[in-house]
């Protein structure tokens, strides 16, 4: 029996991909390997999980729509081998997915609507999560990548590079999704750092003062810090107040917060 056809919910962000080149480039850079714990975020219609399940024995994968979850349990390829969460990835426990063996690795076509606070809700995680491939808003993955002084360079760029390296790894057109979105895609690889890479003490002070920072763009360091640092503060951090965020590095950054008493 045929099964019916799944409209994708505009409330979902859903777009499912179909493009089967993008498809195989994605696993095979993704690389995944028996024993290992994997988790696929919004599954879909299957289009990267059957391909993983071709290769591995167990895969966790978390899905909002009841519909498409029951879609996968109806699915003999599912059974014994497909863990399935309907969730709000939003505010899912990870660490509930992680064993003595091995930290997670994460993989996902994500739904754009959602795409930024997801990101940060998973750097929450960064521990004990081993690597993340993930397909996001193509302008998303810039902001990601993008280093000092471009005007993609903002309170992403810092809070993910300051955590993890950062790999784009292909574009992606529209055409590759049914329904296809109004924005091009990529695809981005994110590696939780496992030594320090920058020295981060108080990782709210840090989190607090990259955000005002960047609240006002086009204002300096002096105004956009206001109530956090002044100018003495901002110098001994050996930073100019009249620079603006966008020109500072991870460790402008981290010399900052540690001003804050």
């Amino acid at each position: 029996m045929t099964k019916a056809k799944h409209l994708a919910r505009k409330r979902f962000g859903q777009n499912f991909l179909q493009d089967q080149r993008v498809i195989n480039q994605i696993i095979s850079r993704f690389h995944p390997q028996k024993g290992e714990c994997i988790v696929e975020i919004g599954p879909g219609l299957g289009a990267l999980t059957w391909p993983l399940l071709e290769q591995i024995d167990e895969l966790h994968a978390i899905e909002l729509d009841r519909d498409l979850v029951a879609r996968f349990e109806a699915d003999p390829r599912a059974s014994g081998h497909l863990h399935l969460h309907q969730h709000d990835v939003l505010d899912f426990d990870f660490s509930s997915l992680t064993n003595a063996t091995a930290r997670l690795r994460i993989i996902g076509n994500l739904p754009y609507n959602i795409s930024t606070p997801l990101i940060f809700h998973l750097l929450e995680y960064a521990p004990i999560i081993q690597d993340m491939m993930l397909m996001l808003q193509k302008e998303v993955v810039q902001r990601i990548t993008a280093g000092p002084g471009g005007k993609n360079y903002g309170r992403l760029s810092v809070m993910v590079q300051a955590r993890c390296a950062v790999e784009k790894i292909l574009d992606v057109s529209s055409g590759a999704f049914s329904p296809p979105p109004k924005v091009d895609s990529a695809v981005v690889r994110i590696v939780p750092h496992t030594a320090v890479v920058v020295d981060i003490p108080d990782s709210e002070n840090f989190a607090r003062i990259v955000k005002a920072s960047f609240k006002q763009r086009r204002k300096t360091l002096r105004n956009n810090l206001k109530g956090l640092l002044n100018d003495v503060e901002i110098s001994a951090a050996g930073v100019d107040p009249s620079a603006r965020a966008e020109t500072l590095s991870l460790e402008d950054f981290s010399a900052l917060a540690k001003q804050i008493t």
